[in-house]
């Protein structure tokens, strides 16, 4: 399978179900089987995954992509020899990062929901186009895709954060900083936009917030 094919929610649907590693392997760079560069496109996936990863505080090390040919089985095996390593070293999926199941659940959840707007993003504005593998490197790690991540991903994540919580029962702005480790004034921004947007409601005698549609 082309590695074009693979997709965001193929990533995080696997961790969402307890995996704790997962290794892409593709063909090389500018010598695409199927004259469609998905490597070039895997790559920027890859890449953007490893960010949305960080994130939400899980190691990036998880998620590999290495690219080879099919006569390079000798590279295949030490490539995945090694990752096998660095994701045992790691250990179970959110134990290490300090995540304790249900935040990492309420985490993987947010990212899955927000997966078909991230893909319109990534294609329209996150996606780099370079020659080489260190070129792509230098862009996502650049002032320039951090803002770009920041303004377009990392406040709707929170967003989906704060939806995944008040789904459960409603909260004030400190209980949610808390939870999620956002300060108390990024969550009063992120509840004012979303109660303008209908989505949460204030309750004054509990001083807490709940969807708008919670009874």
């Amino acid at each position: 399978m082309c590695t074009g094919r693979v997709d965001l929610s193929h990533l995080f649907r696997a961790f969402s179900n307890g995996v704790d590693g997962v290794f892409v392997g593709g063909c090389h760079l500018k010598e695409c089987n199927y004259v469609t560069q998905g490597n070039y496109h895997a790559l920027n996936l890859i890449l953007l995954s490893k960010r949305i990863m960080q994130h939400i505080g899980l190691n990036p090390d998880r998620l590999k992509i290495e690219f080879m040919s099919s006569g390079e089985g000798n590279l295949f095996a030490r490539a995945v020899d090694d990752f096998v390593k660095t994701v045992r070293e790691a250990g179970p999926l959110g134990i290490s990062e300090g995540l304790d199941r249900k935040t990492l659940e309420l985490n993987l959840k947010a990212v899955s929901r927000l997966v078909p707007y991230i893909r319109l993003v990534e294609n329209e504005r996150l996606r780099g186009h370079f020659e080489s593998l260190e070129q792509f490197e230098d862009f996502y790690t650049s002032p320039e895709f951090e803002r770009l991540f920041k303004e377009l991903i990392a406040d709707r994540l929170a967003i989906g954060q704060i939806m995944a919580l008040l789904q459960e029962k409603a909260l004030s702005t400190g209980e949610i900083s808390e939870i999620l480790g956002l300060t108390p004034s990024d969550i009063s921004k992120h509840l004012s936009n979303s109660a303008k947007l209908g989505l949460v409601r204030y309750n004054e005698s509990e001083k807490r917030f709940a969807l708008a549609t919670a009874d």
